[in-house]
């Protein structure tokens, strides 16, 4: 019995002695986190707080205030962060100036010099385009870290497979776009501009435009001068265990075969890569192929038993510098995927996933390199 006691002893300190124990709260950022949302979102996406748990709780809200519990536990109180918004339907060349404009904003209010960017989905291309406009207008690095999580860098085939279906079905699509981001957010939205830059190569020759991610991708690269880290999270899922709006685009019109190798969009699906023609594995996240998500270098979410889960790096797979080129084990390794839908990952449930816990980690990682 006194030999039972004294094991259970030993494992709770254990586990209070791993980087983050028990009742351990992860270290505040040196500098303030923005968070930049990705397409069709504002401070929320179909109802749901875009940063925000089940519950509706902004993830990088601190608990500061006296019986607050409405906020995060997991991170310091004294934790600083940003919510940016930006225009729902429109180009990350537009978004990104906006992104900018924000931040340098928030600067000046706040005195902040340098800051850190957290962008989904396409909110990980708006980060790059605002890093570059920001030190053109600074003169110096002001992105510490610019984190992407679930992000289509090299393009998703979604986007192409919807604008290929004509411009009946393209116009019903966009109509429905635009009154959903002018009503609900703001007027100006460009749904076409949005699914564009959503596709690898230019979608259209005759529209007086170049357009799509292999082109913003060398407009708005991997680069020290811009941001002084980059790092990105890949996300994927299989079976049911997904969001009940991805199900059904996955199931019911397009599955994504995202975890082919091949220079530039080989098979014309609208996103760098190729399939490797087993299209149910865990190689995309309802939207967007592993083999489009990695910048910089992948992280590793380690998870730890009645403690908090922190992020690594993850060296073995390298760092992507050149974003339209990584190498094969870059666009194809299943290694350290977050096992999380597109939607899972900024609180668009309900699930299981612990939003509180996996933000509580990012912010941990950036402040060891901020």
């Amino acid at each position: 019995m006194k030999r039972g006691l004294l094991l259970i002893i030993i494992v709770i300190f254990a586990i209070a002695l791993t980087p983050y124990g028990v009742f351990a709260a992860v270290p505040r950022t040196t500098y303030p986190v923005v968070f930049a949302h990705g397409m069709a979102g504002f401070d929320n996406i179909l109802g749901y707080d875009y940063w925000g748990n089940d519950y509706g709780v902004f993830v990088g809200d601190p608990c500061d205030e006296f019986l607050e519990i409405t906020c995060n536990g997991n991170i310091d109180t004294g934790q600083k962060s940003f919510i940016a918004q930006v225009q729902p339907f429109h180009s990350s060349e537009y978004r990104g100036t906006q992104l900018a404009n924000q931040i340098e904003g928030y600067m000046a209010t706040s005195g902040a010099r340098y800051v850190n960017i957290v962008g989904h989905s396409q909110g990980g291309l708006d980060l790059r385009k605002a890093a570059k406009v920001l030190y053109q207008r600074k003169g110096y690095t002001v992105v510490k870290v610019a984190l992407s999580i679930s992000s289509p860098h090299r393009g998703s085939p979604v986007a192409k497979y919807i604008l290929d279906l004509g411009p009946g079905v393209q116009s019903v699509i966009a109509a429905l776009a635009t009154i959903y981001g002018n009503v609900v957010y703001r007027s100006g939205n460009d749904v076409y501009a949005a699914a564009k830059q959503f596709v690898y190569n230019d979608y259209s020759a005759t529209d007086g435009v170049i357009t799509g991610a292999k082109v913003f991708n060398n407009n708005y690269p991997v680069s020290s001068t811009y941001a002084a880290r980059y790092v990105s999270i890949i996300t994927a899922q299989t079976g049911l265990d997904v969001n009940p709006a991805l199900f059904l685009l996955r199931n019911g019109f397009y599955n994504i075969d995202g975890d082919g190798y091949c220079t530039d969009d080989c098979d014309n699906d609208g996103a760098a890569g190729k399939g490797n023609g087993t299209r149910t594995d865990l190689d995309d996240d309802g939207l967007v192929g592993i083999n489009s998500q990695q910048m910089g270098y992948r992280l590793k979410l380690n998870e730890v038993f009645l403690g908090q889960d922190y992020l690594t790096t993850d060296t073995g797979l390298g760092y992507v510098s050149s974003i339209n080129y990584p190498n094969s084990a870059q666009m194809t390794s299943k290694n350290n995927i977050v096992v999380q839908d597109h939607l899972d990952v900024i609180g668009v449930g309900p699930d299981m996933f612990d939003e509180m816990e996996f933000y509580a980690a990012v912010f941990d990682y950036i402040a060891y390199y901020d």
